[in-house]
């Protein structure tokens, strides 16, 4: 297991009840040794003017798991994970139902690390990959 510290599900969503992931109305589904999974709503809050789920918010969803994920590798008593630079490849559009997104690590080194994640739609097709590169912080204390 690659988590500096116990987690559940309940704990990460309850985490998500005051910022973004309340306003897409993300939540995490599932946590592995290696993996964090979460699903994201297809509707009027994640759909741009067409219809189709918004670039931004596959971004969102991924962002919200790689963060997640990276903190979570961390003793966050001595430090935190910020986003550097992320990606995605927008490789289907969706208009309705839910899109679920599942980080697992391509590294993770001392000063940086590297997630991977894959968005699915509700018939398990690949609809955006993406990888988000993490710049490791030292805490300061006072």
């Amino acid at each position: 297991m690659i988590w500096h510290q116990p987690v559940s599900i309940e704990n990460l969503n309850a985490f998500g009840i005051v910022n973004m992931m309340k306003h897409l109305g993300i939540e995490f589904t599932d946590i592995g040794d290696d993996f964090i999974s979460a699903r994201m709503p297809v509707d009027s809050r994640t759909q741009q003017p067409m219809g189709l789920l918004h670039g931004g918010a596959s971004v969102a969803l991924a962002e919200t798991l790689g963060s997640t994920a990276a903190n979570l590798c961390l003793d966050p008593s001595r430090h935190y994970a910020l986003g550097l630079e992320i990606n995605a490849n927008h490789i289907k559009g969706v208009t309705n139902g839910y899109v679920y997104g599942t980080t697992r690590p391509v590294h993770i080194g001392k000063s940086t690390h590297i997630w991977s994640i894959e968005i699915k739609d509700d018939n398990n097709r690949i609809i955006c990959i993406s990888r988000i590169t993490m710049a490791i912080r030292t805490r300061w204390t006072d």
